[in-house]
C-alpha cells in the first residue's frame, strides 16, 4: 500500500489557478517537416498532441512564472503583497543558484516578511505543493499562499530527438491556496518514490554531473530509433515510463479511495498528470473510468511536466468540463520514479464584477 503523508484534510483550498504559455508554437507540420517518416497524423496518434508551446532563447522559468502569477492577481482575489508564502516547482531553473523564487519574489514585489524557496520534483510536483504549502496553512504558518509550477523542457530536448520533442511543451502554473473553515479541505495524500527508474528520465550530464563537461562541446549520437541527442539533452526511456505509470497509477488511485473511504462513484472528474494520449487511456481502461469522468487536456499544451494538472484542471473549468463543487481526484506521476495522489472539493472564488 502506498505511504500515507496525511490521512486527513488539510483546512485550505484551491481559491484560483491561472497559467501561462509562451507565444511560440510548435506543431505536428513543423515536426513532420523535421522527422522523415512521421507525418501529422502519425505524430497526433501516438500522443494525442498537436501543438506544444516552447519558450524562445530569452524565455525562462522565471518569466512563464511570473506571468502566471500577473494573470492570477488580475483577478483581485489575492495582492502580492497579501502572499505569506510562495513555494515553485521546476527542474528548469534560471540558475544553479539562487533560487528562482528569488527572482520572482522580486519581480512581482512580494513583501520582504513572505518566505520563498524551490522544489524539484518534476510531473508530481503539483501534489508535492498542495501537500507542502496545505501544511503550512494547516499548521498555522500562513494563511494565503502561491504555489507556481513553471518548467521550460524545451530548453532540455534536442531538436531531432522525436521521442521528447513530440510529447514536450513549456508552460507554467500559478495556484492560490487559503486557509478555510467549515469547507471541505485537500487531502488525504499519499506519496511513493522509487528511485531504481531515476535514469529512465534524465539529463545525464547535468548539475555536479556536468560541470566537469562545461566548457566541451557535447557529441552527438544517433540512438537505435534514429533520435539525435548529446549527453546533456533529455533522455526518455518511454516502454519503461509507460510500464512505470501503468503498474503505480492504479493501485495508487484505488489505495487513496480506501483511505478517503470513498469509491469510484463518490469522485465526479479524475485529473492525472497529462502525460500522453496513449498511456492515460491505458489507465482509465484499467481503472474503469466513464469517458465523462477523465479529464484530457493535452491536445494543444503538450506534457507540461509540473503545470499539467492545474493547467487541466482550469481548462477544463473554463470549458464546462468540471463544475463548482465537485469532487476532484489528482494523481501525479513520472520523473524519480515519484507518484501522488489526493482529493479535493473544485470551490474556487468566485470574483465579483
Amino acid at each position: 500500500m502506498n505511504k500515507t503523508i496525511n490521512s486527513k484534510e488539510l483546512n485550505c483550498k484551491i481559491s484560483d489557478i491561472a497559467y501561462y504559455l509562451p507565444p511560440t508554437v510548435v506543431d505536428n507540420k513543423d515536426l513532420s517537416a523535421r522527422y522523415d517518416g512521421w507525418d501529422e497524423e502519425k505524430v497526433s496518434e501516438k500522443t494525442g498532441i498537436r501543438e506544444r508551446h516552447v519558450v524562445n532563447e530569452n524565455e525562462h522559468v522565471s518569466d512563464l512564472a511570473v506571468n502566471a502569477a500577473l494573470e492570477l492577481f488580475k483577478k483581485g482575489d489575492v495582492c502580492p503583497e497579501e502572499i505569506e508564502l510562495m513555494v515553485l516547482c521546476t527542474q528548469t531553473p534560471d540558475y544553479a543558484l539562487p533560487a528562482t523564487s528569488s527572482l520572482v519574489h522580486e519581480r512581482l514585489s512580494l513583501s520582504r516578511s513572505c518566505a520563498t524557496f524551490d522544489f524539484n520534483q518534476g510531473c508530481t510536483g503539483f501534489i508535492y505543493g498542495l501537500s507542502i504549502a496545505g501544511s503550512m496553512i494547516h499548521s498555522g504558518l500562513a494563511t494565503k499562499v502561491l504555489i507556481i509550477t513553471s518548467e521550460t523542457y524545451s530548453r532540455w530536448c534536442h531538436p531531432m530527438d522525436k521521442s521528447v520533442t513530440t510529447i514536450f511543451g513549456d508552460g507554467a502554473a500559478a495556484i492560490y491556496l487559503r486557509s478555510i473553515e467549515n469547507e471541505s479541505g485537500i487531502g488525504p495524500f499519499l506519496f511513493g518514490t522509487d528511485g531504481k527508474g531515476f535514469k529512465n528520465l534524465i539529463v545525464p550530464s547535468s548539475g555536479s554531473h556536468g560541470m566537469k563537461h562545461n566548457n566541451e562541446k557535447m557529441s552527438e549520437f544517433r540512438d537505435e530509433s534514429g533520435n539525435v541527442r548529446t549527453s546533456s539533452n533529455l533522455y526518455m526511456n518511454g516502454p519503461e515510463l509507460f510500464r512505470f505509470a501503468i503498474s503505480t497509477v492504479p493501485p495508487l488511485v484505488r489505495d487513496l479511495l480506501c483511505v478517503a473511504r470513498k469509491n469510484m462513484d463518490n469522485i465526479d472528474k479524475f485529473i492525472f498528470h497529462q502525460a500522453n494520449l496513449y498511456m492515460l487511456q491505458n489507465i482509465q481502461r484499467m481503472l474503469k473510468i466513464p469517458d465523462e469522468k477523465m479529464i484530457y487536456e493535452i491536445e494543444d499544451t503538450g506534457n507540461t511536466v509540473s503545470s499539467s494538472i492545474p493547467i487541466a484542471i482550469k481548462r477544463a473549468f473554463e470549458k464546462g468540463a468540471i463544475s463548482v463543487g465537485e469532487q476532484l481526484l489528482l494523481v501525479g506521476f513520472g520523473v524519480g520514479y515519484s507518484w501522488g495522489g489526493t482529493l479535493l472539493t473544485w470551490q474556487p472564488d468566485i470574483v465579483k464584477t
